[in-house]
């Protein structure tokens, strides 16, 4: 059974959760067999203080919009049973993943690593995969050709939902190197079997079995007889 994916992405009141920044809107996207459902989560939310100038020009939630969205509390049950078991996806994992915890433990909701096995950040995989290089949100989606001409502001599911394609073009490929151990490939005498009725066969024509037969001849007097090709199929005239 294919792990399910959850592509997430917050926005917050500014850089430093250490310092007393919330979060602002949490969005999420769900992937299932590599395939992006309908199955999202979004949510803004009231985080209790003004975001600091910078924070809001770069998602343009003000305080008078948010005043009247739910506090994390209220749905923090929501968001875990959301993304309980999933693997998450992130970029820059480490900056989402500081401000989840401290809205879940201010809420007693433990940690992220309670409720998701793992995270993917996909930050630390693009550099590996691109080193030396722009590694952006923006700059990925151009890269893979994802289309964000509709991202002038940072809005938590839009930059999920642009994450998730990014995701599937990033790791596509990898799917190949997945074996099926419950499907084991059928074997006989050592040898795997096929059928090959279904196979198209090309018969040499005339002039190219008087070529092959010169060749075989040249090959045949340089080793002094002893040419493989007319060892297996006796005297080649067939072959």
């Amino acid at each position: 059974m294919a792990m399910r994916l959850v592509v997430l992405d917050t926005e917050t009141t500014g850089l430093n959760a250490r310092m007393g920044d919330r979060v602002v809107e949490i969005g999420c996207i769900e992937i299932l067999d590599r395939r992006v459902t309908e199955n999202r989560f979004h949510t803004y939310l009231n985080p209790g203080r003004p975001s600091d100038p910078g924070a809001e020009r770069v998602h343009g939630l003000s305080a008078e919009f948010l005043s009247d969205k739910p506090k994390f509390a209220e749905i923090g049950k929501d968001f875990v049973d959301y993304i309980r078991g999933a693997e998450l996806v992130i970029h820059n994992a480490s900056f989402d993943v500081e401000f989840l915890n401290q809205e879940l433990q201010l809420a007693g909701m433990g940690r992220l690593s309670d409720h998701c096995p793992s995270v993917v950040d996909t930050l630390l995989r693009a550099r590996e995969l691109h080193p030396g290089k722009k590694n952006t949100l923006d700059a990925l989606c151009e890269r893979y050709g994802v289309d964000n001409s509709h991202r002038t502001l940072h809005g938590a599911l839009l930059d999920a939902s642009l994450l998730a394609e990014v995701y599937l073009a990033m790791s596509r490929g990898q799917e190949s190197l997945i074996v099926e151990t419950d499907s084991p490939p059928t074997v006989g005498g050592g040898k795997a079997t096929f059928d090959a009725s279904q196979l198209a066969v090309l018969r040499a024509s005339r002039e190219e079995l008087a070529e092959h037969e010169k060749i075989l001849a040249a090959i045949d007097k340089e080793s002094k007889g002893r040419t493989l090709w007319r060892t297996l199929s006796g005297d080649g005239a067939d072959a």
